[in-house]
Parts: structure tokens; C-alpha cells; sequence
């Protein structure tokens, strides 16, 4: 039987997400004994010591199935941000979001607008759902064009989404600009209301330091159109549990709830993530060591000669010339380090870094030097 012929005609083709390798994978390939890893933005403090509290008290209930509804996640979270718990949704991390709203929402005749140079799941989601997807450009410095994004839209337009500040360019959009993009979005005849607007703040933590730093909620209130989602695989350093969650006009949340997979956030997760929520040292921390590490990094890559964005999160994207992206990559690869190259953001030649320790920090400069042979 050939197999292919029962396959949907939009997933022929289709590109899996390329995840960045584990430590011991790299360490089995390429012979090595040691490896730092800078590639996937994790946290290099770990987790949040009052998740871990919080596993090591209930890892011996794991036979049972986990609560579907997240009740009690859903209850540190509305408490954290005094939201209703009607207003809140929870997930196996960002990426189950994105797909959920593309299940939710996208048919195969509707546009998505998306920008260029900003995550590729947004673009995956579209394909998978048969839509079609229109990329807008980003500002000189790489930076959303949201003026350009309300441009694109059309009678078709279904939904756009935002990433601020946005992976893999660090770059984020002010209050006044996300307010004026909001009220400006025009409605559709076709569909008789405004476009949904998806805001991932994956990085919001982080970018809190920046002074002009917008916070989705306040928009929530005035823009039933609105999704806003968020994660703790970032400075809660919870990425290997997977746990994503967001805000919504109730009937968004709604209609999420009745579509998603019955037990979809994991039991260990959800004890985890309510209280990693609550854990104000953990953000600080982190906070700290981001900030300093950055600065750092920018003064290492000056001196260097080397071309960077300015990043409100933990990590930053710069040039890889005089070598291409995938080069650079794979330079620093057989040196101990892993980054990231940007191939599949159309950035061939640039390489995005996730902020480490200090350590980690000098021995990733020490092999960027020894590359550029300075």
C-alpha cells in the first residue's frame, strides 16, 4: 500500500520543527567531554526550587491521572495576576497553544499574517491547517512592523500573530505601538468582527527589565479578540515538563477547553508550575544574572567586531560573518558549544546565543575568539 495517497495534501512536504540536540547527544557524536549548551533560551539557573519542592511531594501519586481541568494551576495563576479563572486556559507548553488556536480557528481559505524572522511554529500551524500564511517584513533592526501587519490584512484575513519581545531577534514593541495596532485593526465584513490578535509573551519575565516593556493583559479587557500566552519553560526553568498557559475572552477559553486533549498538562507539571508561579526569588535571580551576562556578552561582542541586536530576553541573536550561520554553528559545535543557527528564519547569516552563566559565558567568547582567531 502506498501510504502516501491517504495522506492530507497539506502535510505532504512538511518540515518537522528541528529541536536543538541534547548535551549527551553531542557528546556521543562528536567525541566530546565537554559540553555547554547555549541553543534552546533554557534557564541556566534550573528550575525553580519551589517546583522541585513541589515534585519531590507528590511524585509518588504519578499512578494517578492528572487533574484535567488544572484546577489547581488554574488557581495559582488567577490568584498571581487577579484574572478570573474563566478567563484562563492551560497547555503542554507554547507550541500546544499555537496549535490549539490554529484548530480552533483556521480553515483552509482564511489568511494568517505573520512576520517574517519571527517563530516558526506560527507558519507551521498554518500549513498544517490548510490556511494560508502572509509574511510581512520586519522594521530595519528587526524590530515587528505593525503597521505593515495591519496592511496585510484583508477580507480574509483570520487571525494575526505577535511575539513580543520576539524569538529569535529579542526585539519587542512599546505600549503606545501595540495600543494603536489593537485599536487600528480593522474589521471584516466577511467575518463580521476583528481579526484575532495572538500575543506571545514566552519571554515576558525577561523583558519586564526594559523600561518601556508593554504587559498583554492590560490590553485583554478592550480587545475580546485578544489571546495572550505565556510559559514556564523560560525563567522558571521548567522546559522538560512542559507548561504553557494563557489569557482570553471566556468564550475563547471556552471553546479551548472543550477542543484540547483530555489530560493534556502532566500532573508533575501542573503541582510544579503552581508553585514555581509564586516564586519571586527565582524570577529575581534570574532577572539579575540575565541583565549582567548580557552586558557582558555586549561588550565582548564589540570588542570583537561582531554585529548584535539588542535583546530583552536571554538571548541574543548576532552576525556570524565572516562565516555563514550553519559554519559558525557547527565551528562552535566541535569547540563544546552549542548555539543555534538561523537558517530556518531566514537569517543565514546570523547565530542566536542563549545567555548562560558567567562560566558558561567566557568559554563560549574564549572559542568565538579562538574561531575568529583573535
Amino acid at each position: 500500500m502506498e501510504i502516501t495517497r491517504i495522506i492530507r495534501k497539506v502535510c505532504e512536504g512538511f518540515e518537522p520543527y528541528v529541536a536543538g540536540k541534547s548535551i549527551n547527544t553531542i557528546k556521543r557524536e562528536l567525541g566530546l567531554e565537554s559540553v555547554i549548551k547555549l541553543a534552546s533560551n533554557e534557564n541556566p539557573l534550573g528550575a525553580s526550587k519551589k517546583a522541585l519542592e513541589a515534585i519531590k511531594s507528590n511524585f509518588e501519586n504519578i499512578f494517578f491521572y492528572p487533574d484535567s481541568n488544572s484546577c489547581c494551576l488554574k488557581k495559582a495563576l488567577s490568584e498571581s495576576y487577579s484574572l478570573p479563572i474563566k478567563n484562563i486556559f492551560t497547555a503542554a507548553g507554547g507550541d500546544e497553544i499555537i496549535e490549539l488556536v490554529a484548530k480552533l480557528f483556521f480553515n483552509c481559505d482564511d489568511e494568517i499574517v505573520i512576520s517574517k524572522h519571527s517563530f516558526v511554529r506560527y507558519a507551521m500551524s498554518v500549513k498544517m491547517m490548510g490556511s494560508k500564511a502572509i509574511i510581512v517584513s520586519m522594521k530595519k533592526g528587526l524590530t515587528y512592523d505593525l503597521v505593515a501587519l495591519l496592511k496585510a490584512c484583508t477580507q480574509k484575513t483570520k487571525a494575526i500573530f505577535v511575539t513580543n519581545p520576539n524569538n529569535p531577534t529579542g526585539t519587542y514593541n512599546t505600549k503606545p505601538e501595540l495600543l494603536e495596532f489593537l485599536r487600528e485593526l480593522p474589521s471584516s465584513d466577511k467575518f463580521g468582527v476583528k481579526p484575532l490578535v495572538v500575543l506571545d509573551e514566552a519571554y515576558f519575565e525577561y523583558a519586564l527589565l526594559e523600561r518601556d516593556y508593554p504587559n498583554g493583559l492590560d490590553f485583554l479587557e478592550d480587545n475580546p479578540n485578544l489571546i495572550v500566552f505565556r510559559t514556564f519553560s523560560k525563567i522558571y526553568g521548567l522546559a522538560g515538563l512542559r507548561v504553557g498557559y494563557g489569557f482570553a475572552n471566556e468564550k475563547i477559553v471556552d471553546y479551548i477547553e472543550r477542543i484540547r486533549p483530555p489530560f493534556n498538562v502532566n500532573f508533575l507539571a501542573q503541582v510544579a508550575a503552581a508553585a514555581a508561579i509564586f516564586d519571586k526569588e527565582q524570577v529575581e535571580r534570574s532577572q539579575r544574572l540575565i541583565k549582567k551576562e548580557k552586558e557582558y556578552l555586549y561588550k565582548e561582542f564589540k570588542k570583537l567586531k561582531i554585529e548584535y541586536v539588542n535583546s530583552a530576553a536571554n538571548f541574543i541573536l548576532f552576525s556570524s560573518l565572516p562565516f555563514k550561520g550553519k559554519e559558525l554553528f557547527r565551528k562552535l559545535l566541535e569547540n563544546g558549544v552549542i548555539v543555534r543557527s538561523m537558517d530556518e528564519y531566514e537569517l543565514p547569516c546570523h547565530v542566536r546565543v542563549s545567555i548562560g552563566t558567567h562560566k558558561e559565558n567566557e568559554l563560549f567568547v574564549e572559542k568565538l575568539k579562538k574561531i575568529h582567531k583573535i
